[in-house]
């Protein structure tokens, strides 16, 4: 008598198993973001699609979102389209969007899609999404207070992709942190720089006080720039030792 051999099927991935490959982001991007990405690489797995599905749409819906408030910007300043709404909608789009950023990534990594186009895509999707988000806040500031100097916004948007210049530099072999403590004071403290944060209050900036724009520019100008001059100094002692 044979016994019949029953084959066990695949388990299907969980939101948990794609949240676990996430690449970090800060507080926020982990706490929010990354399982919002989860749910999103899950659904994506579901119905078939591919990795880079999920960065063109985050592309899309970025742009869409940033457009519109530039669009937008003198209205909102005139006073003939309520702030809230423009606002409101940037808020939720840029955060959709960032979350389907995190979630193409987890879909290559659990799905093994990964390879070096999707990468290169990825990246020239973030710089393109983050170039329009510069645009919007500069435009809502020049928009709110049209004695905003021309160089601030300059200043603003160059050093704003420190950001995006960093976090790839930090994927490589040769990737080092200024700050390794996983503690919670110093991860309250990067919020600065964790993007799911920074889009977060750019939102309810627009949201609830447009007019606070331009020193939103100031604050993440000092910040970025800050930021910059420190890794510059890092980098060059570590390469003198």
């Amino acid at each position: 008598m044979h016994s019949a051999t029953t084959l066990a099927e695949p388990s299907r991935p969980s939101v948990a198993d794609f949240h676990r490959v996430n690449r970090g982001g800060g507080l926020f991007s982990e706490s929010i973001s990354q399982w919002i990405g989860a749910v999103f690489a899950l659904a994506a797995q579901r119905l078939g699609l591919r990795p880079t599905a999920l960065t063109i749409t985050n592309l899309v819906l970025g742009l869409a979102a940033s457009v519109t408030v530039v669009a937008l910007a003198p209205k909102v300043a005139a006073g003939s389209v309520p702030a809230w709404v423009v606002g409101l909608l940037a808020l939720v789009a840029w955060q959709i969007a960032y979350a389907l950023d995190c979630a193409d990534g987890q879909l290559a990594r659990v799905t093994k899609q990964n390879n070096p186009a999707g990468a290169r895509v990825d990246v020239l999707c973030d710089v393109a999404a983050q170039i329009a988000l510069v645009t919007a806040l500069g435009a809502t500031a020049v928009a709110q207070r049209p004695s905003t100097p021309t160089w601030l916004v300059a200043v603003f948007a160059g050093t704003w992709m420190v950001n995006l210049v960093t976090s790839v530099m930090q994927a490589g072999p040769n990737a080092a942190s200024m700050v390794t403590s996983t503690s919670l004071p110093v991860r309250l403290a990067k919020l600065v720089r964790d993007y799911g944060a920074v889009i977060f209050l750019a939102g309810l900036v627009l949201t609830f006080a447009p007019a606070l724009t331009v020193w939103v520019i100031v604050a993440f100008t000092i910040v970025n720039g800050g930021f910059l001059l420190a890794s510059i100094a890092f980098s060059a002692r570590a390469s003198l030792r």
